[in-house]
């Protein structure tokens, strides 16, 4: 996924905070060029800089969450948007975008085409 320059900090408080990833040691010849690497169970996320950096609004990731409730919570609490979708008959979940823009589809571990 794409940020902009200089904003690891902030991608750090809505990834690491509020959906749980750990930031991960990039290489240090790719570290200097900045952005971040996170990990949650199996799923690893590379988010790196652009330097004339457009939020993805619609080409996104999909997130798989066991705690599919609480994180609306979080993301509401926090301002981030919520828009529940209903296409997919049996999945339960919803969009949002991260701190940049970028559009993020969550989706309930519980749904019975997930598991």
């Amino acid at each position: 996924m794409a940020m902009p320059i200089g904003k690891e900090d902030q991608a750090r408080q809505f990834f690491c905070d509020i959906l749980g990833f750990v930031e991960v040691a990039k290489p240090p010849m790719m570290a200097a060029r900045g952005g971040i690497w996170l990990v949650s169970g199996s799923v690893n996320l590379h988010l790196g800089v652009e330097k004339e950096f457009i939020p993805a609004k619609k080409a996104h990731v999909a997130l798989i969450v066991e705690d599919y409730i609480n994180l609306i919570d979080r993301l509401t609490h926090r301002n981030f948007p919520i828009k529940h979708d209903a296409e997919l008959a049996g999945v339960r979940r919803f969009f949002t975008e991260d701190c940049f823009g970028n559009r993020i589809e969550i989706i309930d571990f519980q749904s019975p085409n997930t598991q």
